[in-house]
């Protein structure tokens, strides 16, 4: 997918100031995490290439966890990987759980200060087994509701899920996830899709473009149909 020149220059003085990625692929995540007592899930970019089969190149791999099991991932990284919070930026050692800056979510992991990131995992809300959206509490599923278990055997968030985090920025690579996804989705998929945008971005562009979706033209694949992807939007 093409980026325009702004993002581009976004990306470049980003490695600039935070140092170079070397992401890890799902299953070398999966060789990490294993043995973990957590449930964890690939987002972003990889759970969209699990769910359409096409893969593409990658700047990073997000995992994400439920917030409880902060202290059971550190423990399970350490000592083979030093583990940074970010917030806004600022990012900062976190070797106990204690030490999470005040609001962070996201925490980078790579081997050592002269090595390149290699994880970016993503602290996830909840209120026990169900996920709830950090873009919106409510925005909320089952855990099994909102992921899925792709051919690879690893556990993804569902595409229309990452397509409504994506679309807070609906960057040029958002729009392209969007276009890819949007002919694969069930009509149910789809609907939870535009009902979840609208209820968080009132008057969003993809809201027309859901609209204009012929319903009930969705992916016949067992990826695009998988009893486990009934993710559910309610209101609290």
């Amino acid at each position: 997918m093409t980026q325009s020149a702004a993002e581009i220059e976004e990306d470049r003085n980003f490695y600039r100031w935070y140092g170079a990625w070397a992401p890890l692929t799902p299953p070398e995540v999966a060789a990490l995490m294993g043995g973990l007592a957590a449930r964890w899930w690939i987002v972003g970019g990889w759970a969209i290439d699990a769910f359409t089969g096409t893969p593409r190149e990658h700047e990073d791999v997000d995992v994400a966890f439920f917030r409880e099991d902060l202290s059971k991932v550190l423990a399970h990284l350490e000592p083979g990987l030093c583990v940074w919070s970010n917030l806004g930026g600022t990012l900062r050692p976190l070797r106990k759980p204690e030490d999470l800056q005040d609001g962070a979510r996201q925490l980078w992991v790579r081997r050592d200060g002269d090595s390149p990131w290699v994880m970016d995992l993503a602290i996830t809300p909840h209120e026990g087994d169900t996920w709830i959206s950090p873009r919106d509490e409510r925005v909320r599923a089952p855990l099994e509701d909102a992921t899925f278990v792709a051919e690879d055997g690893i556990r993804y968030l569902c595409p229309e899920l990452v397509l409504f985090m994506k679309a807070r920025f609906a960057r040029s690579k958002d729009v392209g996830d969007l276009e890819h996804v949007l002919p694969r989705l069930d009509p149910a998929a789809t609907s939870r899709l535009r009902d979840s945008i609208a209820l968080v971005h009132p008057g969003h562009a993809w809201l027309a473009r859901l609209d204009r979706h012929p319903q009930g033209r969705g992916g016949a694949s067992a990826r695009a149909t998988s009893p486990s992807r009934k993710a559910r939007i309610s209101a609290r």
